[in-house]
């Protein structure tokens, strides 16, 4: 496996990828409170279009996806994060996919590791992230790869339905 940025002749594989995550997640336990605004088309595209949407691949076969940039895409001042770092000293993980069809395969897990592993080779200092409280599945994954429950807060993302979001770090 490896997991490399996404060009746009795979841009519609992603987005179909996440269209089929959407899916089983509205017709099983939609823990992230994913829906058809988010991961948006346009917002796949913008991140194909800046460098930060990352692809898992097994012999060319699209495996996940997941967003990674400085950009925490909310109000991350209001956490109580156990280092003082500007924004630019810190990658975030964003709309993490693994596709549906995977089950629990360990496509996930490979992908936190080689963000750790990429954020480490580039010098940054940690790796935030912010997960919808009730994520089980999201909150085991971070936790299981040292990320450390900060507190949950505000992002101000306006965003009626996820008030509040869960704040994790793994100082690297």
């Amino acid at each position: 496996m490896e997991l490399i940025p996404c060009d746009q002749k795979r841009l519609k594989a992603v987005q179909e990828l996440y269209r089929r995550s959407v899916a089983h997640l509205e017709a099983t336990v939609n823990y992230p409170k994913w829906s058809s605004e988010h991961p948006s088309d346009e917002g796949i595209a913008e991140a194909v279009r800046t460098g930060t949407q990352y692809i898992c691949l097994d012999h060319g076969e699209l495996l996940g996806a997941l967003i990674l940039s400085e950009d925490p895409e909310g109000c991350y001042e209001v956490g109580r994060w156990s280092a003082a770092l500007e924004q630019g000293e810190f990658l975030v993980i964003h709309a993490l996919a693994v596709d549906p069809s995977l089950g629990r395969s360990g496509v996930g897990s490979f992908m936190v590791e080689q963000c750790i592993a990429l954020a480490r080779r580039q010098g940054y200092r940690a790796i935030r992230l912010d997960v919808v409280p009730g994520n089980i599945p999201a909150d085991r994954l971070y936790r299981k790869h040292g990320f450390v429950y900060i507190g949950t807060e505000d992002l101000r993302r306006n965003i009626p339905a996820i008030p509040v979001f869960d704040l994790f770090e793994l100082i690297l």
